[in-house]
């Protein structure tokens, strides 16, 4: 893989990325190209990677420009600007997905790694440019990923979702110049008891000034201190691990949307609508018919 500068001002596409199993946040495919030529800017809100399986791409992401070739694996960050030119023939595979669904509690404070706060993702291709075991490992990774949700056996979603993490831990255990990583183990402990506590009281109203006196912290350093280490502010937290259990609610439970609502401490109907759609771009109902869909096929 060779980079270099490059950039062009054309027209810029906000691409939609539709999941084939709502319940997995992803989108992987093997995708063969016989034209030469480039593909419009874009951008969509999924992290990328990509596995040349034979043939040559050229990627350009902003303002650099990378030379794939067979066996290249390159990553692309959620939101950041891409095209690419293929040249002849080329056969790759194309792996999208929301970071957000495979963190956990015991694990969203490395979610803010991956979340570009500090500099572009696509920084971090010098792991895959500088360590070919790293990069065959990425490369296996990212087919049995495709081989799983081809096949679909049973538990393929825990294999996607254990492929996943796989790829992002490779990532982070090789970042030698630490592109991503650059902060330690204390400021994750020192928040446990925080996230423990939102996790037990998701039905009820959190105040910031609650969990201040928990973390031992003023109002304006625990707000700082909280968004620096999560990679998400307090609210946005808050919101995001009530969401999370509403999307189980609604599947595992028969309660009306308004009962939901309630259950997880977002009484305002308007205000759940929001921001359920925040997180899944469609409504509780959508996303409770979707899912019934999907296990019906």
């Amino acid at each position: 893989m060779q980079h270099q500068g490059g950039s062009s001002n054309l027209e810029v596409i906000n691409e939609k990325v539709a999941y084939e199993n709502p319940l997995l946040s992803l989108r992987i495919f093997q995708t063969m190209r016989d034209l030469e030529g480039f593909t419009n800017w874009h951008y969509h809100k999924q992290l990328e990677l990509l596995l040349i399986l034979e043939g040559n791409l050229d990627v350009y992401v902003d303002e650099e420009s990378f030379h794939l070739t067979t066996g290249d694996v390159m990553l692309i960050g959620a939101s950041e600007l891409h095209r690419d030119r293929s040249h002849n023939i080329i056969d790759y595979i194309v792996l999208q997905f929301d970071l957000e669904p495979f963190f956990d509690q015991s694990t969203i404070p490395y979610m803010r790694y991956f979340s570009e706060t500090q500099m572009p993702l696509s920084k971090a291709n010098y792991i895959f440019e500088e360590n070919s075991a790293v990069k065959q490992q990425a490369a296996s990774y990212i087919k049995q990923l495709l081989d799983e949700a081809t096949h679909k056996e049973t538990g393929y979603e825990l294999a996607v979702s254990v492929l996943i993490k796989q790829i992002l831990l490779l990532l982070l255990r090789h970042d030698s110049r630490n592109v991503l990583i650059e902060q330690d183990n204390f400021d994750r402990i020192r928040l446990k008891p925080v996230l423990d506590f939102i996790e037990s009281h998701l039905m009820d109203r959190i105040q910031v000034e609650e969990v201040c006196k928990i973390a031992n912290m003023s109002y304006y350093y625990f707000v700082k201190y909280f968004k620096k280490t999560i990679g998400l502010s307090f609210t946005e937290y808050v919101n995001y691990r009530k969401i999370k259990w509403a999307e189980r609610i609604l599947l595992t439970k028969d309660l009306s949307i308004s009962e939901v609502g309630e259950r997880i401490g977002m009484p305002n109907m308007a205000h759940f609508y929001k921001m359920f759609k925040k997180y899944n771009d469609c409504s509780p109902k959508q996303y409770q018919r979707k899912m019934l869909l999907w296990n019906r096929q």
